[in-house]
């Protein structure tokens, strides 16, 4: 008998204890249902202001959410994902073939979301008498065939020219629709970043460069910019880059691994939504919808 009631207290024993167990671990699992999912966001210095609003809103109607969002180019951040160190890229550019290919070849099946566009802005230093400018005189200009700015209508001024890195969307961009895709002159001033071009034309009276819609400031001028051989001159907006009126407008692009959407959609989804749409418009960009 006393075998048997010793049997029934051990199991007893060992049924509270396996039920202490599994409270106390639900417990501390319970966080981790609710843990902080990270998202990385990495690429174009264009997209870069839209994203950092689009994550912040995002951030604050889901709290349990982290999303990091850092620049550095469009090509650079293909790279990223490339080697699956970003979890989206953003880009101010299409996918050129060979970068296709080699996703390709990782077995990476790229998703691509446009989330908005962009009126690519030509800017000098606001003293600068100059206003306008043909594409032809800009292709001139950068390909360094055109040096001071009194060939052009301004005074009488040696012309610097500022640029983004190769790794940057918006410099391939420029070669290939401004300069109809032939090279920069070897005296253009490569930039490593967006706001450093700001930076630089607001500071050097001679200077020109090209920037997103959104980093226009006080501290530059844009100027108006004719396709048609000087019959039509057209200021960048959001409006000329909506209604296509502006010549060098361009699309903003989210690229994803296909195997990461079930983590990036809600975050894409947003992006995409009412609200998501308002924070482009807010950062100075034109809306999908």
């Amino acid at each position: 008998m006393k075998n048997i009631n010793f049997f029934f207290l051990a199991i007893s024993l060992f049924l509270v204890s396996c039920g202490g167990d599994k409270t106390e671990t639900t417990g501390t699992e319970t966080p981790a249902t609710a843990a902080t999912t990270t998202i990385s966001v990495k690429g174009s210095d264009t997209v870069l202001p839209v994203s950092q609003k689009e994550a912040e809103e995002f951030m604050k109607a889901n709290p349990g959410a982290a999303i990091t969002v850092v620049g550095g180019g469009s090509g650079t951040g293909i790279t990223a994902l490339m080697d699956n160190s970003t979890d989206i890229c953003m880009s101010s550019r299409e996918l050129k073939t060979d970068e296709k290919l080699k996703f390709q070849g990782k077995a990476i099946e790229v998703k691509e979301v446009v989330i908005g566009f962009d009126a690519l802005s030509v800017i000098v230093h606001p003293e600068n008498k100059v206003t306008q400018l043909t594409r032809e005189q800009l292709e001139k200009i950068f390909t360094g065939e055109i040096k001071n700015w009194k060939e052009v209508g301004g005074a009488d001024a040696q012309i610097v020219a500022y640029s983004r890195e190769s790794s940057s969307g918006t410099y391939e961009f420029f070669k290939e629709h401004v300069m109809d895709k032939k090279n920069y002159a070897t005296n253009v001033l490569n930039m490593p970043a967006t706001g450093a071009i700001v930076q630089s034309v607001s500071q050097t009276k001679g200077a020109i460069g090209y920037v997103g819609l959104a980093y226009l400031t006080e501290g530059v001028k844009a100027l108006s910019v004719s396709y048609d051989q000087s019959k039509t001159f057209v200021a960048p907006s959001v409006e000329g880059a909506k209604d296509k009126s502006y010549p060098i407008a361009r699309a903003m692009y989210y690229f994803y691994d296909a195997k990461n959407e079930a983590k990036v959609k809600p975050f894409v989804d947003y992006v995409m939504s009412d609200a998501g749409q308002k924070n482009v418009v807010d950062a100075g960009y034109v809306p999908v919808k």
